[in-house]
Formats: C-alpha cells, structure tokens, sequence
C-alpha cells in the first residue's frame, strides 16, 4: 500500500547530469595533472610519433589551460587541454580524482576542425556509416585505416553522446558531444587512435557545431612528468 510513496530510481542520464552540476564548482587534477601547470612529455616518446602522426613541430613542455569533465556512468573522462593544441585524456573508474583509479591514460593533438553550418549536415555527421559520418565500420584517414574501439551489440553503432564541462580561466562551459574512438595497430603492441567528434556549443543562444579529429596514443607514467 505504500508502494507510490517509494522513491524512484534515477536514470543514468540523470546521475551523469547531477555530477556535472557538482563538479561545475571543482577543478579536478590527478597524476599531477592540473590547470595552469606545466608537464613535460618524453622526448623518444614524441620523436617516436613525429612522422608517423605528423608530431614533428609538437614541444616536450606543454602547459595546461584547461580541464574539461565527463561523466560516464560507471566512469569519469578528464581531458586537460594543452598551449599545443592536444589535450591528455584520463580515464578513471567511478567518481573520485583519485590516481590509484586512473585506467587509461591517452595523449591526442587535433589533426582537423570541420565547421558544420546546416541541421542537415549535422545530421549526416551523427548517422552511422554516412560518407561524412562520425561511426563508421571503418575510418579511413590519410590512406590508413581504422577500426572502432566502443563497439554497439547492435548494427547501427551510433556515435557516444557525452556532455562536458571545461574549467578555464575562472569559467566554466558546456559542450554535447557524439564521439567514436578508433585504433590502428602499429606493430610491437602499439597503437595509434583517432578521437572522431561532433561537437554542439550554444553561444549566445546561436548554435556552434564542428567535427573535430584528433590522433592519439598511449601514455605510461615513464611517458610524461609534472613540471610546475
């Protein structure tokens, strides 16, 4: 009989929506990770990419300007966005900042920003398998391809949708994003991988979207220090 008064259960939309409420007020930082701080990256790690990924001009020293926040249901997305147009993307199991959560640890540069002026291209980047289209079986990118990594159980394979939260300069926005990370096999168990995104920014009640590309790998702790 009291069963209407029984609490009900929140979706996972929801959850993800509150923690990003919570977090619009926090600056997170791990692996000493944090805005307005400094890391230099390997130089035989850089060295080792810089024909492959087209990395030559990239420097070691990067400096952080700003730290981006996406709930994943069971996982949290931290990007911190680098003066060299990249960005290192921590992955970390439940809601903690914590470094002994940390899972995955990817560092990417943008390789191409497409503007999208029309609903009804919009709507051909985020359908599957479109010529233009972010999830593709597989992703074709300077004669190489690449396979998707966040598979669907179903046929279609839509893009991911994601929201996040970037922390800069005392600010904090908010961008929709419908992505698919893609991977290739470079021999020796390393990978490259293609961060593919459509990205939906409101501005001054205007519209604002893009498909950005960007080419990623690996990093071990050994890869990367803090600096200052």
């Amino acid at each position: 009989m009291f069963g209407k008064f029984k609490k009900e259960k929140k979706t996972q939309a929801q959850l993800d929506k509150e923690r990003l409420e919570a977090w619009s007020k926090t600056v997170p930082s791990i692996l000493g990770l944090r805005v307005n701080g400094a890391i230099e990256l390997d130089t035989v790690k850089l060295r080792t990419y810089a024909e492959e990924l087209g990395w030559e001009s990239v420097a070691s020293t990067q400096m952080i300007e700003a730290v981006g926040v996406v709930p994943m249901g069971d996982t949290t997305v931290l990007r911190y966005y680098t003066n060299e147009e990249g960005f290192i993307q921590v992955v970390v199991n439940g809601t903690q900042f914590k470094d002994e959560l940390v899972s995955d640890v990817k560092l990417f540069f943008y390789h191409d920003t497409i503007g999208i002026a029309s609903d009804a291209d919009w709507d051909q980047v985020l359908e599957p398998n479109t010529e233009s289209g972010i999830s593709q079986s597989t992703y074709e990118l300077d004669g190489q391809s690449f396979t998707p990594v966040w598979v669907d159980a179903g046929s279609s394979n839509p893009p991911v949708a994601m929201t996040e939260k970037t922390h800069s300069d005392g600010e904090v926005s908010e961008t929709d994003q419908f992505a698919m990370l893609y991977e290739r096999d470079m021999g020796g168990e390393e990978y490259q991988f293609l961060l593919v995104a459509g990205e939906e920014t409101i501005i001054e009640d205007r519209v604002d979207r893009c498909k950005v590309v960007s080419k990623g790998v690996n990093l071990s702790p050994s890869d990367f220090k803090y600096v200052g």
